[in-house]
């Protein structure tokens, strides 16, 4: 990785000898490894998502809740052959799928290890990202991901500048969701109920940002329609993870009406998907790394 440039922010860096905005060393660094079962309910199974939590991230939210492995390089170096093992053993636990959380700044390093191990894997491969990615890096992923799960964080640039350092976020998110859903076509289902391919799309609503996330509901759906792909409509922002010069708004809990009247947005456009009870607005479901 002489020069990185896989994802949109084409630092053009060494990482062996220089990180770049995703703090991400130039192998594998992984924070956690294990059966989650707070994913969405086709993900989980019995026993849960098989998550590999890899280190550093390509955005830089304000309120990210995972910062203790987004912001450095906090985990355990693994080669390629230790990767593929680990996914062997999560399949071998009974994990419902191989859940690739953050994997965006490795995403080309991973397509020889999902090549070699994609012939003993029986479940789905799951690439958990910011939604934040390149074009020709998801290309190189065709056919080595079953299923696609993205964040698409925000409509405005203005809101994507100044929570997440990236003014040009919807415009890309909503180009690699349209290479996704090319990749994978519209959901399907396993004969238990779980999800065996397609795609999944987050979205986490936050305080004072309602009108935003209502503008992002009506942008995605005049683009893709609304049977193309799952919608995660998620509840459980908490300012426990605030960065301290974040903005003031974001101090507080999401409403019972800011949510609900996201959910009859979603509704009333022909949505499908998900939604959380007020009670995952805790910092006790995030994992400890």
């Amino acid at each position: 990785m002489s020069v990185c440039n896989q994802c949109p922010r084409r630092c053009g860096v060494d990482r062996a000898q220089t990180p770049g905005f995703c703090r991400a060393p130039e192998g594998f660094s992984v924070a956690r490894i294990g059966l989650h079962p707070w994913e969405e309910p086709v993900l989980c199974g019995k026993n849960g998502a098989g998550t590999i939590f890899f280190t550093g991230c390509n955005l830089r939210c304000v309120f990210c809740q995972n910062r203790a492995i987004s912001r450095g390089n906090t985990g355990t170096p693994m080669t390629a052959d230790e990767l593929a093992a680990a996914m062997l053993d999560l399949q071998a636990r009974g994990a419902a799928c191989i859940d690739l959380v953050t994997p965006t700044p490795y995403a080309l390093q991973l397509v020889p290890v999902l090549r070699a191990v994609r012939p003993r894997l029986h479940i789905p491969v799951v690439y958990n990202c910011g939604g934040y990615e390149l074009l020709s890096t998801l290309r190189a992923l065709d056919g080595l991901i079953d299923i696609y799960l993205p964040d698409c964080k925000y409509f405005s640039d203005a809101l994507a500048r100044s929570l997440s350092a990236a003014p040009d976020y919807f415009a890309t998110a909503a180009d690699a969701l349209a290479e996704m859903l090319r990749q994978t076509g519209a959901p399907a289902y396993a004969p238990d109920g779980s999800l065996s391919r397609g795609v999944i799309v987050r979205h986490l609503v936050l305080p004072g940002h309602r009108a935003d996330t209502i503008d992002l509901l009506h942008a995605l759906a005049d683009r893709f329609g609304t049977t193309q792909f799952l919608l995660s409509l998620m509840s459980q922002y908490t300012p426990d993870f605030l960065d301290p010069d974040a903005p003031k708004s974001l101090a507080r809990r999401l409403t019972s009406f800011e949510y609900q009247s996201v959910l009859n947005t979603a509704a009333d456009l022909g949505f499908t998907g998900f939604s959380q009870s007020p009670s995952s607005a805790s910092a006790s479901y995030t994992p400890e790394f």
